[in-house]
Parts: C-alpha cells; sequence; structure tokens
C-alpha cells in the first residue's frame, strides 16, 4: 500500500526536489522535506523517513554519497548530477570554498588543483594575550607548516575539510558553480590572505605570487587590509602581503605604501621551513631563493 502511494505521488516529489535550490541534502535536510510534504503527498503515516529514501534512490536520480573523512565521515544525498565543488561545500553548514580552489574560482591559477579546499570555520578563540617576539617568529617558522588530514576521496578527485579561523564568514561570498548550482567562496581579497598565511594549501609561494600578479587589476588594497586588520591574525602578514605585491611587479608604489604605513618592527616568513632563503630589507621577510 504504501509504495502505490508513494508511486502516485512519485512526480510531486520529484518536482519539489527539482525545485531545491541546492541539490545535496544531509539526512536531516531530506527528513525536513519529507515531513513538511507528506500530507500534499498522501503518503501513509507508517512510511518512515529511510523508506522514503530508499524508494527514491532506486526510482529516482537521488543517490547517497559516504564520504570518509577520517576525523568524522559524512553522508550526503545528491539529487542527480552535481559538482564536486557543490559536493563540497555542502559537507558542513556554512562551509565554504578557500585556498587554492577559491583561486580556481577567481581565475588566479592556470593550474587545475587536485584538490577541493573547503574551510568550516572554528568556534571563537581567545587571542593569545603575549605578542609575538622575534624569537617566537623564528622559532614557529623553523619547522614544517601542520597540515590537515581530514581527506577524503571526492570524484575524481579529493576533498581537504579545513577546519579554520573563526571570522564570522568575513568576506565570504554567495556563488554559483557552473552547472548554476550556489557554492560559497571567499572573496578576492579575502582569498589573497588566505593563499598568504597557508601557502601549503594554495599550490606554494610561486603559486600565490602568480595569484597577486593575475588579481592586480582587480584587487581594492584598501579593502584588503581591512579585511587583514579584521581577521586580527597574531603574525605580520602585511609584510608577506606586500612582499607579493612588490615581486610581483603588477601594483603602482602608492598601492604598496597603504601595507608599509604602520612600519614594520620584526622581521616574517613568507612561509614554514625554509632551507635555503633571501632576504628583503623593504619588507622584512624571508622568501624562497631565486622567487
Amino acid at each position: 500500500m504504501a509504495r502505490s502511494r508513494i508511486s502516485i505521488a512519485k512526480s510531486d516529489i520529484v518536482g519539489t526536489l527539482d525545485a531545491e535550490r541546492r541539490p545535496v541534502f544531509k539526512h536531516t535536510e531530506l527528513g525536513r522535506i519529507f515531513d513538511a510534504n507528506r500530507d500534499d503527498w498522501r503518503l501513509p503515516m507508517s512510511m518512515r523517513l529511510d523508506e522514503f529514501i530508499e524508494y527514491l534512490r532506486k526510482n529516482s536520480k537521488l543517490r547517497r554519497l559516504r564520504l570518509q573523512l577520517p576525523h568524522r565521515p559524512e553522508t550526503l544525498f545528491i539529487w542527480g548530477e552535481v559538482s564536486d565543488i557543490c559536493i563540497g561545500c555542502a559537507v558542513k553548514p556554512r562551509a565554504y570554498l578557500s585556498h587554492y580552489s577559491a583561486m580556481q574560482f577567481h581565475e588566479l591559477t592556470g593550474q587545475v588543483p587536485e584538490m577541493i579546499y573547503v574551510n568550516h570555520e572554528q568556534r571563537p578563540q581567545p587571542k593569545p594575550a603575549v605578542e609575538p617576539t622575534q624569537e617566537t617568529i623564528n622559532r614557529a617558522f623553523r619547522g614544517k607548516q601542520r597540515m590537515s588530514k581530514n581527506i577524503a576521496p571526492l570524484g575524481r578527485k579529493k576533498l581537504c575539510l579545513l577546519n579554520g579561523k573563526h571570522t564570522g564568514d568575513l568576506d565570504v561570498t554567495e556563488a554559483e558553480d557552473f552547472d548554476g548550482n550556489p557554492i560559497r567562496v571567499t572573496g578576492l581579497e579575502r582569498t589573497l590572505i588566505d593563499i598568504t598565511v597557508r601557502p601549503a594549501y594554495s599550490g606554494g609561494v610561486r603559486e600565490v605570487l602568480e595569484a597577486f600578479r593575475r588579481a592586480a587589476d582587480r584587487v581594492q588594497v584598501n579593502r584588503l587590509i581591512a579585511t587583514l586588520r579584521k581577521m586580527d591574525f597574531v603574525y605580520p602578514y602585511e609584510q608577506a602581503i606586500g612582499f607579493y605585491m612588490d615581486r610581483s611587479g603588477a601594483y603602482e608604489d602608492r598601492r604598496l605604501e597603504l601595507l608599509r604605513k604602520k612600519g614594520f618592527k620584526l622581521d616574517f616568513y613568507m612561509t614554514y621551513g625554509l632551507k635555503s632563503k633571501d632576504y628583503s630589507d623593504r619588507w622584512r621577510v624571508f622568501y624562497p631563493s631565486g622567487l
């Protein structure tokens, strides 16, 4: 009996799911749709959500995807053919494309990254009470940068789920993938900040330099500085950003000087674990030799 009623309602169910803005669902989201529409669909009260899902998996374009993330596996339900980046953005509430994936979205790289980077922000954390010293900076950047191992296969690529600094979604924008499905992604200025902070998630220092070169005619330096200040980092990333802009050769001095107004108190590093390095007196940063 249950099957005959759901079969009769199938076209209405498909129409409802087709009308959903995002074609990727968690189990609870399908439950919301099921509960909101079951009376209109005249489904029997005895039908459970899992029965409903199983019917759609066998008789419609709904499919289940199990992402084997090591920290916590995630189960998603995909409605039709959906891009990997749209799926990635649906893994966690308010997750968004970042780093190398945001670079690709903003056309800041000619590469096609094999990893999809999605950020899910941490809860707010107290800022360290002690300001960094030259000794603490040297010690921190002497070693290798810690890398997320929260990675799972996703289609022909891999998904890296980052648990980044809490920013309140600062400069995160609503966008669409190539199929018109909704995604969230860091804006241009925020992307440039993120890849400066974590070049290892962005193709490395040389790819970041290329990103700054490609962004030169679009980036608003005042907005970038304002965003950087709101993010309230412990380390002086404005020195690294200024170096990238300067070394790219694509920014006028008046734009570079906006980053130099406060002056620099400490030496800094473009990335972690530099073995062979050169030094910029103007920006007080160590950078990879030959950059």
